[in-house]
C-alpha cells in the first residue's frame, strides 16, 4: 500500500513568504507616499495659478479693475451666468481645503478699498493668496503663495511667504 502524502506549505515556509512581503512593502510605503505628498503640492501649486488666472479674470469682466477679496466672492456668478470665476472646489467656501492642503485668499499688502463688482460687491487692489499644508511634512513640505503680481512664491516650511515676497522664499517652479 502506498501512503497518501499531505500537499501544502509548511508553517516556517508561509512564514518566509510573509516576511518577504513585509520587507518590500517596507521599501515601497515611504516611496508611495513621497509621490503622494508630491501630488499633493502640485495641486495646490495648480490652484494658486488658477486663482490667479481666475483674479484676472475677475478684474477684468466684473471687478472694475479691481481683485475679489475672498474665494467665495470668486466662485460667485455675475448676473446673467450660471458659472463663477473659480470652481466650486476652491470659490464654494471662504477657507476652502483639498489634497491635503488649506488654503486662504485676502488683501494684500497695500490693499486699499475699491469701487464695487459687478454684483455690488465690494473689492480690493491687491490680493493675497496661499496654500498651506494641512499636516506639514505629511501632506507637503512646501508651502505657497500669490499675488497680483501672478507669480507663485514657495517655502519649505508649514506657512506661506509673507510680502513682500525674497528670501528665504523663491519661485516655485
Amino acid at each position: 500500500m502506498e501512503r497518501k502524502r499531505d500537499n501544502g506549505f509548511t508553517l516556517i515556509e508561509l512564514l518566509i513568504v510573509v516576511a518577504i512581503i513585509s520587507i518590500i512593502a517596507a521599501i515601497a510605503v515611504p516611496g508611495l507616499l513621497r509621490a503622494r505628498m508630491t501630488a499633493n503640492e502640485t495641486s495646490a501649486l495648480t490652484a494658486l495659478k488658477v486663482t490667479s488666472t481666475s483674479q484676472v479674470g475677475y478684474s477684468a469682466s466684473c471687478g472694475n479693475g479691481a481683485y475679489a477679496a475672498t474665494y467665495l466672492i470668486l466662485g460667485t456668478p455675475p448676473a446673467g451666468s450660471t458659472d463663477g470665476f473659480i470652481s466650486a472646489d476652491l470659490g464654494g467656501s471662504a477657507t476652502p481645503q483639498k489634497s491635503g492642503y488649506g488654503y486662504s485668499l485676502g488683501p494684500g499688502a497695500g490693499s486699499a478699498a475699491a469701487p464695487n463688482d459687478c454684483n455690488g460687491t465690494a473689492t480690493i487692489t491687491a490680493y493675497y493668496a496661499t496654500a498651506t499644508p494641512l499636516t506639514f511634512g505629511t501632506t507637503g513640505t512646501r508651502s505657497f503663495t500669490v499675488n497680483q503680481g501672478n507669480v507663485v512664491w514657495q517655502l519649505i516650511a508649514a506657512t506661506a511667504p509673507t510680502e513682500p515676497f525674497g528670501p528665504p522664499a523663491g519661485p516655485a517652479q
